[in-house]
């Protein structure tokens, strides 16, 4: 046999593997690492996911909790190193998959590293004070910093999290200084903040509303592009001078890489089945989290724009963890 056809011959057999595999998927339970602890966004949304995917993939899908520290970068990690079959995925977020990388010389991936499987949802955050604050809105959190430079502090969920960079663009737009307090999550964080250990924290607007409306916390900004429908009372970072300062927490799931395409699309079936269905999404409302699905194709040029815009804002703010 001449080398051309067992060349030929190599790949047709390489191609029958991967359909004989993508045709087998899944042949036992499917697997959503979340790297934060119980309890979280992520893993709210995850856990709301699994019976509906676990019906369209004819598997169980279960959760599993891998809060690991350093940005998230060591449950990623454990998940870049699976076998790429579909059947252990990443529930990845804004500070795990895009500004981890950029702010951990070690993380070891990248937004593109990982194989895209769907997209989940986006959710807008908000910038809340300790009611001790002398301060109604963000120029006044402005100014305040700027006559005690150095002592109100601001909380975050961590090292290299979203609420962390929030904070710190806020410093390098306000030309200001605040301490960084982060915490092991935003769950502490925000019991940070509403005992006043720190005076300020960028998060989850549905995580904090509930403490804006009763008065333990007062609420300054959205980081949305627009008003919330759930707060249309507090105005934007943009409407309150900080132009372009437009965040906000996107969720979506990711495979590792090899990952066959086929198998990928099956479960981006599965996900939009479980989004579309009416009781996720009642459930997605009541967190504040809006629905986004996205097919493999449509994330993976998301994910390479966002990458692009959190690293302009990590060259900002000058964050880096070795």
């Amino acid at each position: 046999m001449k080398p051309k056809t067992i060349s030929v011959s190599l790949l047709f057999i390489a191609q029958l593997l991967v359909f004989q595999s993508a045709q087998a998927f899944p042949d036992r339970p499917v697997k959503l690492v979340v790297v934060s602890p119980a309890g979280g966004p992520p893993d709210i949304m995850a856990r709301l996911l699994i019976d509906k995917m676990g019906a369209a993939l004819g598997q169980p899908v279960i959760v599993e909790n891998r809060p690991g520290g350093a940005g998230g970068t060591i449950g990623a990690k454990s998940v870049l190193t699976a076998e790429p079959d579909g059947h252990t995925l990443l529930v990845g977020s804004t500070s795990t998959v895009l500004i981890a990388p950029l702010i951990y010389k070690n993380a070891g991936y990248s937004s593109e590293t990982f194989a895209p499987v769907a997209g989940l949802s986006e959710s807008t955050e908000i910038l809340a004070v300790h009611p001790s604050v002398a301060a109604n809105s963000v120029a006044e959190l402005v100014s305040l910093a700027k006559s005690q430079p150095g002592m109100l502090r601001y909380g975050s969920a961590g090292v290299g999290t979203l609420p962390h960079l929030e904070g710190e663009l806020l410093k390098a737009r306000a030309q200001i200084e605040m301490s960084h307090i982060p915490y092991r999550g935003g769950g502490p964080a925000l019991t940070g903040l509403l005992g006043g250990e720190v005076h300020a924290f960028f998060s989850a607007l549905t995580q904090m509303l509930p403490y804006v409306r009763d008065g333990r916390l007062r609420g300054l900004a959205v980081t949305s592009e627009t008003r919330s429908p759930r707060a249309p009372e507090l105005p934007t970072m943009v409407e309150s001078g900080f132009d372009q300062f437009v965040t906000a927490s996107i969720t979506f799931i990711v495979a590792p890489p090899g990952t066959p395409i086929a198998v990928r699309q099956q479960l981006n079936e599965a996900v939009a089945r479980a989004l579309a269905s009416p009781e996720v999404k009642e459930a997605f409302v009541k967190i504040g989290a809006q629905a986004r699905p996205a097919s493999p194709e449509q994330l993976s040029s998301y994910l390479a724009q966002q990458q692009l815009r959190w690293s302009r804002i990590v060259e900002a703010t000058r964050i880096t963890v070795d």
